[in-house]
């Protein structure tokens, strides 16, 4: 923490933070990695921006009762006040640097604002090996290369851990009897990397990616160097390519059951898919809503039969099977409307739900690289047998990779594969 940065308790904060001119809080937590992600660039931007803003900070289990009457309910989460009255957002979670500026930009004048981020000087760190994502294949791949003493970064857009972190249980990883919640499997991961030494660039904006230079720059100020780079980069969820689904994505229309089945507590819901992850996490919903009505492209669902069966089974659930989305309406807070298709009939049905969820599969994970590498027709990244792409000193491990099967285990056994070919190929020049 730098010297322009103060701790302080409640018994201080109506002095400081209300009766100050332009502060800013971080209410943090320890043992918290979106904390820990957070504190490196809470102290640049005290050192940036530390003669006009005063920056302070809370330890929020300390401090309970102003915690909750600030309506401050997770750690990290930054507040900003211009004489005592909140302005801008309220920043939790993953914070990035950009929204972090945004925000403190907000309390000083436009003049100034430009002033301070053109005094920004580019840095550059070099290192031996960079992975770029921090999912299983990519914390496993920096976690190994550690190990053996490797100078290695790994880079993430968002906190380590991956689209694992969002799932509700794992139930066959190995060395766990019990079903482990995703986000715990994801932290004992992380937590291991860190621990052999690997060093995190977490919650940032990859501004640029350039494989042949073996350089990516982050938050438009920092250019990672390595000797080989490994990206791990993952899927995301495949769009419908709906009208309306850009639109209302995350604000009425989810991709994760685990993030956001909690807020529909006794409502309905509208499911999009029939796959294996459509039928599972529809299953998972019916734990809070009262009804999920199932819409599927065709006549049978392509999930497992098992998995099929619950379904059928589950008071909760309906099924529009062979009907596609056509049109999401948003017509108030929680209030949905699902515009389908009958595709034997072509007739046009209106679904009135609270919420809607889309599982339709994934795509590889590609932004800013895509025309880098050498796809399969599917659109994943081909590899040799040691994770090698058509780049050289270039790695591709994990569910961006052109393989088979796609599980927690898979991934874990392409970092493995490709830290070791690296750590190898680093020690013998």
């Amino acid at each position: 923490m730098t010297e322009n940065i103060v701790e302080i308790n409640e018994d201080k904060f109506e002095e400081i933070v209300l009766k100050g001119d332009k502060v800013v809080v971080d209410f943090y937590s320890t043992e918290c990695p979106p904390c820990e992600a957070l504190a490196s660039k809470y102290d640049a931007m005290s050192e940036l921006y530390g003669q006009d803003i005063k920056f302070v900070k809370i330890f929020r289990q300390g401090n309970r009762e102003l915690a909750t009457k600030l309506d401050v309910v997770s750690s990290p989460t930054v507040l900003f006040y211009d004489k005592g009255k909140l302005v801008g957002d309220m920043l939790s979670g993953g914070v990035k640097r950009s929204a972090l500026m945004t925000n403190l930009d907000l309390l000083v004048d436009e003049k100034r604002a430009s002033e301070i981020r053109s005094s920004i000087k580019p840095v550059v760190t070099e290192c031996d090996a960079l992975v770029l994502g921090g999912g299983p294949a990519g914390l496993t791949a920096g976690l190994y290369l550690a190990q053996a003493h490797t100078d290695v970064i790994l880079v993430d857009t968002a906190l380590p851990g991956g689209y694992v972190a969002t799932t509700h249980q794992v139930s066959n990883y190995p060395g766990f009897i019990e079903p482990q919640p995703g986000f715990m499997l994801s932290h004992f991961m992380s937590e291991q990397a860190k621990e052999a030494g690997v060093k995190y660039r977490a919650a940032v904006e990859v501004t640029s990616i350039d494989l042949d230079k073996k350089e990516i720059k982050i938050d438009d100020f920092e250019t990672l160097k390595a000797k080989r780079i490994i990206v791990s980069t993952g899927s995301n969820p495949r769009p419908l390519g709906v009208k309306g689904e850009i639109k209302y994505r995350g604000n009425g229309i989810s991709y994760c059951a685990t993030c956001d089945a909690k807020y529909f507590d006794d409502k309905e819901v509208v499911v999009i898919g029939g796959g294996n992850s459509a039928i599972e996490e529809a299953l998972f919903i019916t734990k809070f809503a009262k009804k999920v009505t199932i819409v599927h492209q065709f006549a049978e669902m392509q999930a497992n039969k098992e998995a099929q069966q619950k379904a059928r089974d589950n008071e909760k659930i309906d099924f529009f099977l062979e009907h596609e989305p056509r049109e999401f309406i948003k017509h108030g807070t929680m209030d949905m409307e699902v515009l389908v298709e009958d595709l034997k009939t072509k007739e046009m049905k209106s679904l009135r739900t609270n919420g809607i969820f889309v599982f339709v599969g994934f795509q590889a994970n590609l932004d800013g690289m895509k025309d880098q590498f050498e796809l399969d027709q599917w659109g994943y990244v081909k590899t040799d047998d040691f994770m090698k792409t058509n780049k050289k000193d270039i790695f591709a491990v994990g569910d961006l990779r052109s393989k088979a099967y796609r599980q927690i285990t898979t991934a874990v056994a392409d970092g493995t594969i490709a830290a070791i070919t690296a750590s190898r190929e680093l020690d013998s020049e």
